[in-house]
């Protein structure tokens, strides 16, 4: 029996780790498919707080597993398959391999996923001018043109926060009007740097080593045209990784976790949530590393108050 289990090592999992371990609570950290998260896919990453220069994404991610091991906390490169929880009690965790893990407490760090069109494309230039975190990425396309795949208040969102660096923002949407709310809508057609092609979809990404276009067609006429870019921005919204869990925890309409007010704490003692797993407001490594260190505080202090 394991007294704390980590499912996720991203800045959430990674940091929960630190506290847990550094609190001799000895936790076990699943990497799950993806070790070291979303932010592994990243190159530049220039708003973590303590680089002032940028430092890669692997690279950031690999410094905080070794932190976490240098206080004896343990990564195992396992993905969670299914889940059986009880309040209070013991949580079973199955693995994809057949392994079945016991743990008193359970964090849950699995992240979240971008929603993508699935072309091919968007694989091999990720990174290289395919991103869906405008926050993230967009001061990397200062002066240059760039679309923005979407037609709700995330892709409206990210069209303007792109306004402040990009010469020119195309919002493309498969309809002839945007699914975003209103004062959102107005807001993006509003702008001057905004354009909009409508009833369009992304064919293919133009370029071999970096976004150079899009290829779009037209839905209503067919025709296919080529409109230039250097980036490209998926803002298509998110898929929070909590399958295993549904049923058993409390989740919003789109399946991120529910947690008890400012805490971690989900409606199942023992059991704790952070990160992209049940945020879809922020999104932001820095956010889920502060809420893995909550987690784990909060999954001290309730060991402590349930001694085995």
């Amino acid at each position: 029996m394991e007294s704390l289990i980590i499912v996720g090592n991203g800045p959430a999992g990674c940091t929960a780790a630190v506290y847990a371990a550094r609190a001799r609570l000895n936790p076990l950290v699943l990497t799950g498919s993806l070790p070291g998260g979303q932010l592994t896919q990243t190159t530049d990453i220039e708003n973590y707080p303590g680089f002032p220069d940028p430092i890669n994404g692997f690279e950031l991610m690999t410094l905080l597993q070794r932190q976490a091991e240098r206080f004896d906390a343990r990564f195992s490169f396992g993905t969670l398959a299914s889940a059986t929880l009880v309040p209070g009690g013991s949580q079973e965790l199955t693995l994809t391999d057949g392994v079945t893990l016991v743990a008193r407490a359970l964090i849950i760090a699995t992240g979240a996923v971008p929603r993508w069109l699935g072309l091919p494309a968007e694989e091999r230039l990720k990174g290289k001018g395919v991103t869906a975190c405008a926050t993230c990425d967009g001061a990397f396309y200062r002066d240059v043109p760039v679309v923005v795949i979407g037609g709700g208040d995330t892709a409206m969102e990210e069209a303007l926060f792109l306004t402040r660096f990009a010469s020119k923002v195309t919002v493309i949407h498969r309809r002839d009007q945007l699914r975003a709310s209103k004062i959102m809508a107005d807001r993006a057609l509003a702008h001057p740097k905004i354009e909009f092609s409508w009833n369009s979809v992304v064919e293919d990404i133009l370029g071999d080593d970096a976004v150079a276009g899009v290829r779009l067609r037209n839905v209503k006429t067919d025709v296919v045209s080529d409109l230039p870019c250097q980036g490209y921005f998926a803002a298509l919204g998110h898929v929070p990784s909590t399958a295993p869990f549904k049923g058993q925890l409390a989740m919003d309409a789109a399946g991120y976790l529910l947690v008890e007010d400012a805490s971690s704490r989900t409606g199942v003692p023992g059991v704790f949530a952070a990160g992209d797993c049940a945020d879809h407001v922020y999104r932001q490594a820095v956010t889920a590393a502060g809420m893995g260190c909550r987690a784990a505080i909060d999954a001290e202090r309730w060991l402590e108050a349930n001694p085995a």
